[in-house]
């Protein structure tokens, strides 16, 4: 399938995913452009992978645009200075962990332009967009859906979850989660380390049992036993993304009193600690309350 495809926004995530599209675009005879707000890293980007390093305007017109930017304000920018320039026909995915809200009025915004807006946001971290098994969470139509499923080079997985934010919704609750589960288990290993039990021998038996999760299995022995806190995703975002899952409940007339504790948890671990600190820096703060490392 050889097409022109445009990647804003070279970070962590973004720059490994675009990594993918460039190496298709070599495969399959098309193009991969990308931009980034600093111009050097798009220039380093395309020095390494052979994408092709252009301005916004020339990003306007691929076939394929995905945005993969902090949150849905960034991406409300890039679409006023692109909205000019871009081409009708073309498809624009965000890959942005963003609000449903912002879906459904970016959806009909871009639509005037003739471009087609499905929400994308990826699950996996670092480690999934570096080997190219990310999972994609897609809101919109289904034929626009089964359009696009060629392009993602990216991915491992591609699920279409529902209409327009319905991509967002997931990806929100399904952070949430991982808030959830990584704020419990650092209070119960908080305790225990409290109690003088071997913080590294208990998650062996948490692992075997019924109270595992990945942040017990993964994140909380590699992470925070380790005292390594690798920057990975920020816990300034997963603040964003849990807050973005109450707005959620709150709008739908759900009830959700966990996680809207756990929200204002990590909020107030993000003011507390760094909001560009690694997600799982949150355990520092259950750590102070404790006056308990946990290792």
């Amino acid at each position: 399938m050889s097409i022109k495809t445009a990647f804003l926004g070279l970070g962590a995530m973004g720059a490994p995913m675009a990594a993918h599209l460039a190496r298709h675009a070599r495969d399959t005879g098309g193009e991969a452009l990308v931009w980034n707000r600093t111009a050097a890293r798009a220039e380093s980007h395309a020095a390494e992978y052979g994408s092709r390093a252009v301005s916004l305007q020339e990003a306007a017109q691929a076939d394929v645009l995905f945005t993969c930017l902090p949150t849905s304000a960034e991406v409300d920018e890039v679409i006023a200075a692109m909205q000019e320039h871009l081409r009708p026909g073309s498809f624009w995915m965000d890959c942005t962990s963003g609000h449903p809200d912002a879906a459904r009025r970016q959806r009909g915004q871009l639509a005037v332009r003739g471009v087609r807006f499905l929400d994308a946001p990826v699950s996996g971290g670092t480690a999934g967009a570096q080997a190219g098994t990310l999972t994609v969470m897609l809101g919109g139509p289904t034929d626009e859906v089964d359009a696009v499923r060629p392009a993602l080079a990216f991915a491992g997985k591609v699920v279409h979850v529902g209409d327009t934010g319905a991509g967002f919704a997931v990806k929100a609750v399904n952070n949430a989660l991982l808030a959830v589960n990584l704020w419990a288990a650092g209070e119960g290993l908080a305790v225990l380390a409290r109690a003088g039990v071997d913080v590294s021998a208990a998650l062996e038996v948490i692992n075997a049992s019924s109270g595992r999760s990945n942040a017990t299995e993964n994140l909380i022995p590699q992470r925070v036993v380790t005292r390594e806190f690798p920057a990975t995703f920020a816990l300034g975002l997963l603040a964003k993304d849990a807050g973005i899952a109450l707005d959620l409940a709150q709008s739908t007339r759900g009830s959700a009193p966990v996680l809207a504790q756990t929200a204002a948890l990590i909020r107030a671990a993000a003011h507390a600690i760094d909001p560009d600190a690694d997600h799982t820096a949150a355990l520092k703060l259950v750590e102070l309350m404790n006056t308990q490392e946990i290792r």
